[in-house]
């Protein structure tokens, strides 16, 4: 039987909540909605996703054949989304879907509301939130909490890697099924990014993500412009909030760096991922991180802080190497690459057969349509 034949068959109205919304790409988050909301779309499943209201100027009911629901929030760091996942699914709660998915295990809690209607639930927890710098003491508490209430309150637990799932064995003593984040193998991309930013291919290293302490973003500028490297240091990204912590990075000074900010336009990150001369990964409380799984469909050399779910995206050092976070070892590795120019060529040979492997978004789909229709189907025992 054909995947889509499957899809069809069943007919089902999916509710997706807890990202920002569609089309908006902002985080990892955003990018797997899209991902996943429009090949679903296409096997015939009927997909509606909230969506943060004051995000989106224009409002159109469906995109791509995605249906939209735009829900009022407040655009504050600590309560915009969790107002925004309570409103929503207290709405898809009184809506005939048939399943409803969350992401972001903050939305543990709120589980109770699907649960009190009879709606059959899936959540993707994503990673340690209680364990990341920028959450302490209440914070830090309420995110153990709410992800214990997540095993509680949902039909089912998706995990995106092993080491996460068994995290949450551990803590929980919940199994969770593994589907990882995913990627894509883009063809070369030639936007003009390079001349943009006045950069030359391979003559930067590249960093990707938001400066936020748990993705090390201090540490590496730190340890880089301590080499001896005539490369310069790119990091992209930024937080949409007012920030002590990003404001004093973004006021170094130094001619071998560079803050791009966030780079939105079509096929310009690409463009910086195939033309780095290696990619610096420093995240490390997530699982399956898709900055990693972006420079790997790259095509980049990549060199990642050591953590075990590093480890296992990369195959203990088969597709790229690690570094640690004591003082003087980024700077030992980047001088060693400097060196080595052979050992990064040979890394960037294999590491899009990576992504081909274990993460293309064809498979996780799948593994999400199947997850979909069993938990449909216990519904209904």
């Amino acid at each position: 039987m054909k995947a889509g034949t499957r899809g069809r068959a069943a007919g089902y109205r999916l509710a997706i909540i807890g990202s920002r919304g569609y089309p908006y790409i902002y985080s990892g988050y955003e990018t797997f909605v899209q991902e996943l909301a429009e090949r679903l779309v296409k096997e015939g499943v009927g997909v509606t996703v909230y969506c943060h209201r004051n995000l989106f100027p224009v409002r159109p009911r469906e995109v791509n054949g995605v249906r939209l629901v735009y829900i009022p929030t407040v655009e504050r760091k600590t309560l915009s989304q969790f107002i925004s996942s309570f409103q929503s699914l207290l709405h898809a709660s009184l809506r005939s879907y048939d399943l409803i998915l969350v992401v972001n295990s903050a939305n543990g809690p709120l589980g109770i509301l699907p649960r009190a209607f009879g709606k059959r639930t899936v959540i993707n927890v994503d990673g340690l939130e209680w364990r990341r710098p920028k959450w302490k003491g209440l914070g830090a508490t309420y995110f153990h909490w709410a992800s214990w209430c997540a095993t509680k309150l949902y039909d089912a637990v998706i995990t995106d890697c092993q080491e996460m799932s068994k995290v949450y064995e551990r803590e929980f003593r919940c199994p969770s099924t593994v589907i990882a984040y995913g990627a894509s193998r883009p063809e070369p991309a030639r936007t003009g990014a390079l001349r943009r930013w006045g950069l030359k291919k391979g003559d930067y290293y590249l960093v990707v993500g938001r400066l936020i302490p748990d993705n090390n973003p201090d540490k590496i500028i730190k340890e880089f412009l301590k080499t001896r490297s005539p490369r310069k240091l790119v990091v992209v990204g930024d937080v949409p909030y007012r920030d002590r912590y990003a404001r004093k990075l973004k006021a170094i000074q130094d001619p071998r760096l560079l803050f791009t900010g966030y780079v939105c336009r079509p096929g310009e990150l690409t463009e910086l991922y195939q033309n780095c001369f290696a990619y610096l990964h420093g995240h490390e409380f997530g699982g399956t991180n898709p900055s990693l799984l972006a420079a790997l469909g790259c095509g980049c050399a990549v060199y990642a802080l050591d953590t075990a779910f590093n480890r296992e995206v990369l195959e203990e050092g088969r597709y790229g190497l690690f570094f640690t976070k004591a003082e003087g070892d980024l700077k030992a590795r980047v001088e060693e690459l400097e060196r080595r120019p052979r050992m990064l060529a040979a890394l960037r040979t294999k590491s899009r057969s990576r992504i081909k492997r274990s993460y293309t978004w064809e498979k996780i789909t799948g593994q999400y349509r199947e997850l979909f229709e069993k938990t449909l189907a216990e519904g209904k025992k």
